[in-house]
């Protein structure tokens, strides 16, 4: 084996192991965490890990920013912010299906890091929007009719929070770049941060809202559709 792989499975092992004792994570939520972050290690490499990482931090971050005001409005994340094994796989359960279609079949890496690059785009837009734009945003609207509806509602969007998210998936573009070079592909997956973001919103205002359709669901969606983004693109 070689002493690369080894030291990332002691990494991936320690950083679950820290997710739990920190309270990031569940248990059960740091332990599906290290699979899924083996699988988009094994598909997408060094810049996989990076993107996971970097949605990870930024996220735990923007869940704990100011969670009281959050709690107050009814805005919180449940379990005080901790993230369970459902959330971890409606975040990067998509990444983590990639990578293992990539480590089976090798020939495909390419465009499976673009579609990786377009699924942690879109989580990390509609975890940054959400969870920042209840906070910073002035207006809300509801996305489907586009009246003034109230702010951490399901589907309730605003202008502030939208482009935090426009700059969370450019965060994520950067450490695509920063490997692969700049070019369209940036657009391409900010690009597929915003939809995926948007159609996170939707979901949330015409089914979620009603009962219809779990969180888990919608955010699974999310990334999906941002990998597709980057697969129709590409």
């Amino acid at each position: 084996m070689p002493a690369a792989d080894v030291i990332i499975y002691i990494l991936l092992l320690t950083g679950a192991a820290l997710s739990f004792i920190t309270r990031k994570l569940t248990l059960t939520g740091a332990i599906t965490g290290a699979v899924v972050g083996l699988l988009i290690y094994k598909g997408a490499g060094y810049t996989g890990l990076a993107m996971l990482a970097l949605f990870f931090i930024a996220g735990s971050w923007a869940t704990g920013w100011r969670v009281n005001q959050k709690e107050a409005i009814g805005a919180a994340e449940k379990n005080t912010g901790r993230r369970t094994a459902g959330q971890v796989l409606a975040n990067g359960g998509t990444a983590a299906l990639l990578g293992g279609i990539a480590w089976y079949f090798p020939a495909c890496t390419a465009v499976v890091e673009l579609m990786i690059a377009g699924s942690f785009a879109a989580a990390t837009a509609d975890t940054l929007s959400s969870e920042l734009g209840t906070i910073y945003g002035r207006q809300f609207f509801n996305i489907l009719t586009f009246k003034k509806d109230m702010r951490g509602l399901d589907g309730v969007v605003s202008w502030e929070g939208t482009l935090i998210g426009l700059a969370g998936a450019f965060l994520i573009a950067i450490v695509y770049a920063v490997s692969f070079g700049w070019g369209v592909s940036v657009c391409w997956i900010v690009l597929a941060g915003f939809i995926g973001n948007l159609v996170d919103s939707v979901l949330g205002a015409l089914l979620e809202r009603k009962g219809l359709m779990g969180n888990n669901m919608v955010n699974f969606l999310n990334t999906v559709v941002g990998a597709g983004v980057c697969w129709l693109v590409s």
